[in-house]
């Protein structure tokens, strides 16, 4: 027995982006009504990217910018185009699409490959499978243009280019071009070639699959009336063999390969002998993304805190294993208390480092769960690790007692950074590091204590520094004396120097532009007055503004 043929379907979905505008508007409370465009930024330039049936249906074409559009149709609903959204969107049609074959790949922006290598008999045959996608696509809402072909080029190809007077040779297995529903629009065809838009998809009544449907082994014949288009080249390929006269897949397919890829380059060819089946073109489904959670259902609902602890007690060494199995460690657990009134109380704790072990979560976690609401009583609790990382054991050279030592007090650090956390908020717990400059205000840099590590070495020495710094006060001095002044006014005193010890010359970065900087180099004394106050003063030399004495700091 024969094996049998690879087979792959293309799904093309041509209003992606406005028909999920469209689903939501429709889940909320208020509807959109009329035709509606996705807009982007193109050149600088806001143009159409995606457009609905009905704003198609007014004469809108993708490409068009907006200031024409809106003065064709005045009635025109605009809303910013998403790609993070409509990425997402399209990675849910992804997972909808797995129950067909577990072989399915994003083609973005906005289509799907799926290898149906003996999955279509599940289904009925191809062209019921086809017509089951085009039916669930219909009830979401959704336009859709399907093919399944041979390769995943030609499927690619027939999907968004069939309909274009394609023709095949009948010989033996009928191919099922459209439904008359479609070819009823043939004088639409002609805009299709131009690059204009599609139909509106009619009803699927009786006539069976909308899509495409390639006998197995002509590949040739089945693209050898589309355009070169279509074959996924280059638009600058597909420009010199238009302007040659070479406009279908025919007319370069019978051409010298030799002469055609000296002159195209070799990515024509390779992509026809991907359309043909002449070079293997992979199906790379994505992966599954590594989900740890735990959940459990109780018999009966909890009010107590206690046995919620224990209901935790038996969820934390099942997430744990998992995170341990695949070497990962939690930054972020997430405790879902369903209630039997249909509310979810949630508790959320951050950890100072990765961390796959019991005795480092559950302390964190007992610190937050008083302050769930448990009302009349909770049926479930889900534990969930929503941020994690890789983690790897740690080898410590030297003595065995010291680096027994080292890992406790690095272990001591995280927990108490981690309660800190918890009380405080993760960003509110601080460090300082050194920082890459000779300038005091830049001495040293402010970072979050749980996402970075402690500094370890000596602390660069520049010089004396006061306790506090804070942003350059004007001092009533002489500005043209740069001796420390006997007598001085700052903050609205009189204060007599009693010291002064200086000075300490510094020059700003002068490939920075910095405009506390622009006063010139500094001269820094530290200035005792009669009174006790012990402060940082600077003579600024002037530069492109004018200088004088300032208070930077004190003790």
């Amino acid at each position: 027995m024969e094996p049998s043929r690879r087979r792959i379907l293309s799904l093309w979905f041509p209003r992606l982006a406005a028909e999920r505008v469209l689903r939501h508007a429709r889940g909320g409370a208020a509807g959109l009504a009329g035709p509606l465009a996705v807009v982007g930024d193109r050149g600088g330039a806001q143009v159409i990217v995606s457009l609905s049936a009905a704003a198609e249906a007014a004469g809108l074409a993708l490409g068009q910018p907006l200031r024409d559009a809106t003065a064709m149709c005045p009635t025109l609903v605009t809303v910013p185009a998403d790609p993070v959204a409509e990425g997402a969107f399209l990675t849910g049609l992804r997972r909808w699409a797995g129950k067909f074959s577990p072989w399915v790949a994003e083609e973005p922006p906005a289509g799907l490959v799926v290898d149906l290598t003996g999955c279509a008999h599940l289904f009925g045959g191809e062209a019921a499978l086809l017509a089951q996608v085009e039916a669930e696509c219909e009830a979401l809402g959704l336009s859709l243009r399907a093919a399944i072909a041979d390769t995943p080029g030609a499927a690619w190809a027939l999907s968004r280019h069939a309909g274009r007077g394609v023709q095949v040779a009948r010989s033996g297995d009928a191919i099922q071009q459209e439904a008359h529903a479609t070819r009823s629009r043939a004088a639409k065809r002609r805009g299709w070639e131009k690059g204009g838009s599609l139909p509106v998809a009619g009803a699927l009544g009786d006539a069976g699959p909308r899509g495409v449907i390639a006998p197995e082994g002509k590949m040739r014949q089945a693209l050898g009336a589309l355009p070169v288009a279509a074959l996924r080249l280059e638009p600058d390929a597909v420009e010199g063999l238009v302007r040659l006269g070479l406009r279908r897949i025919d007319d370069i397919a019978v051409l010298p390969r030799a002469a055609l890829a000296r002159r195209f380059g070799a990515a024509v060819l390779k992509r026809l002998d991907q359309a043909l089946g002449l070079e293997s073109e992979p199906v790379t489904p994505a992966g599954a993304p590594l989900h740890f959670a735990a959940r459990i259902s109780l018999p009966d609902p909890i009010g107590l805190l206690s046995d919620v602890e224990a209901a935790v007690d038996r969820l934390l060494p099942v997430l744990c294993a998992r995170l341990a199995r695949q070497g990962r460690g939690a930054r972020r657990i997430r405790l879902q208390a369903f209630r039997s009134d249909g509310r979810v109380e949630v508790a959320e704790v951050g950890l100072a480092r990765a961390s796959d072990r019991v005795d480092r979560i559950r302390p964190l976690l007992w610190m937050k769960l008083g302050e769930l609401d448990a009302g009349f009583g909770i049926d479930m609790l889900r534990l969930e690790a929503v941020e994690v990382e890789a983690i790897s054991p740690l080898q410590h050279r030297g003595p065995v007692g010291e680096a027994a030592a080292t890992l406790a007090r690095d272990g001591a650090m995280d927990d108490l950074l981690g309660k800190l956390g918890v009380r405080l908020g993760t960003e509110a717990v601080t460090r300082f590091h050194p920082g890459e400059s000779h300038l005091p205000e830049k001495g040293a840099q402010v970072l979050a204590a749980a996402w970075s590590e402690a500094f370890v070495g000596e602390w660069p020495r520049r010089g004396a520094r006061p306790l506090r710094l804070f942003r350059p006060e004007p001092v009533g001095a002489p500005e043209d004396d740069p001796t420390p002044p006997a007598r001085f006014r700052w903050r609205r005193r009189d204060l007599v120097t009693r010291m002064a010890v200086g000075p300490e010359r510094i020059a700003p970065e002068w490939w920075l532009d910095d405009p506390d900087w622009r006063s010139g180099p500094r001269d820094y004394w530290r200035v005792e007055t009669e009174g006790g106050e012990r402060l940082w003063l600077f003579f600024a030399h002037g530069g492109d503004v004018t200088g004088g004495w300032f208070c930077h700091g004190g003790e």
